[in-house]
């Protein structure tokens, strides 16, 4: 085993690398990190940090080594997003370094300018038709094509033959998502303890989910998504589940995994058989995460007067975020009425 104490040892980026896991496990111990930053970090490491880092010694780095690390993130054809979270790694590592004393500095990152894309998102006519298409689908009983989108057969289909026919979940899940905010990873987790309904003056869901995201805020759907919510609970009931600890959607899936990976094959099933495309105009894939950017898209265009403070605490993000990712991609012909419109006169 080699002696840590020995500052030989640390000159090396696999000692580093290891000191740096430990860091990180500690943080997430503590609260600060979650479990799914330190598994990045991991195979971030793993992929193109160590394979190019290992056989240099962290003393000897300097510019020149750094833009070579970029030029082979880029020849792998990472965004410059990707890339800029990669140097972040880098750059743990070589604040190691210059705690034991290998190198004087952290050398000067390469300049990568990191371009914000606004996330796919469907249209109003879109979230119709694949709603339809879902509804259409389970009434049908049609089963999945068990082929790939460009035509090749698959030898092994992955998805259980229980899951080749759709059941009413796809099309609760599309509408719950855009009517609730939620991310599909809070979709997976999902169980009736989370879920209040609430009835008063307002109809609406209260959601307590567990921390994601650093974000811990109780949640507030949309009316919509409380009839959603009743349908799915009646089922699980009928099912024998439903119970405080039961998932609301595919409560029958032990493996939540497994569960928005089933979810997902369905979405790009059901936008095929819909008509929409499984890419927008700008070659940007709509997954099931473009449904939460289409809920925050749709109350920006269709809400009254909310605000993006209240908007992006209730959607667990920030009003940065908001600005960066989300109302970044309107323009004035999205809401065409709106700059038309004219103050009363009294």
């Amino acid at each position: 085993m080699a002696d840590l104490s020995s500052p030989h040892t640390f000159d090396q980026f696999e000692s580093l690398a290891h000191e740096l896991l430990q860091v990180e496990m500690q943080r997430m111990e503590r609260g600060d990190l979650s479990r799914a930053a330190v598994g990045i970090l991991r195979n971030r490491l793993d992929a193109h940090v160590m394979p190019f880092f290992r056989d240099i010694r962290p003393s000897e780095v300097d510019v020149a080594v750094m833009e070579a690390f970029v030029e082979r993130l880029t020849e792998a054809g990472f965004s410059t997003t990707t890339m800029s979270q990669y140097l972040v790694v880098v750059r743990k590592l070589l604040r190691l370094a210059v705690r034991h004393k290998l190198l004087r500095e952290v050398p000067e990152m390469p300049k990568v300018r990191v371009v914000h894309r606004p996330r796919a998102m469907l249209t109003l006519a879109d979230y119709v038709a694949v709603v339809r298409a879902a509804h259409r689908l389970v009434r049908q009983r049609t089963q999945a094509p068990q082929v790939k989108q460009q035509g090749r057969v698959r030898e092994r289909f992955w998805v259980a033959p229980r899951h080749l026919t759709l059941p009413p979940d796809m099309a609760w899940a599309i509408r719950f998502m855009v009517n609730s905010f939620i991310r599909p990873g809070d979709l997976r987790h999902l169980k009736h303890k989370h879920v209040q309904v609430c009835r008063g003056e307002h109809l609406y869901l209260r959601l307590t989910l567990p921390e994601t995201k650093r974000h811990d805020a109780t949640m507030v759907t949309l009316r919509p998504a409380v009839q959603v919510y009743e349908a799915a609970l009646e089922q699980a009931r009928a099912q024998g589940l439903g119970g405080p600890d039961d998932y609301v959607f595919l409560p029958g899936e032990r493996d939540r995994v497994y569960a928005l990976a089933v979810l997902g094959f369905w979405f790009k099933w059901v936008m095929r058989e819909a008509g929409v495309a499984t890419q927008d105009t700008w070659g940007r894939p709509r997954t099931l995460y473009c449904l939460r950017h289409t809920a925050i898209m749709f109350r920006l265009l269709y809400g009254q007067g909310i605000d993006m403070l209240t908007l992006a605490r209730n959607a667990r993000t920030s009003v940065q975020m908001i600005e960066r990712f989300y109302a970044s991609a309107l323009d004035g012909e999205m809401n065409v009425a709106m700059l038309q419109s004219r103050r009363a006169i009294r």
